[in-house]
């Protein structure tokens, strides 16, 4: 909501609009795959398991990544509209 609230205040071209839906769009299949992911490990292991554990944390280090890179995406496209 920020990024699109600061997109639209700031009137960010349509290319800058492709670019932020792609970073934004990139988060959500990440959180979305993570949390799918999580679901499958739980109802397979529902006990406590260091290698499920493992596999989680790798699936949120990307996560991560993915939110990582949609943040560099922003700056990169907000920068010329700030400075």
């Amino acid at each position: 909501a920020m990024v699109v609230g600061a997109g639209l205040g700031l009137g960010v071209q349509r290319q800058d609009w492709l670019w932020l839906s792609a970073a934004i769009g990139m988060v959500w299949v990440a959180e979305s795959l993570n949390t799918a992911f999580e679901y499958l490990c739980d109802a397979l292991r529902p006990e406590r398991d260091e290698m499920i554990k493992r596999a989680k944390d790798v699936a949120a280090g990307a996560t991560l990544i993915a939110a990582l890179t949609a943040m560099a995406i922003g700056a990169l496209v907000f920068a010329p509209y700030l400075f």
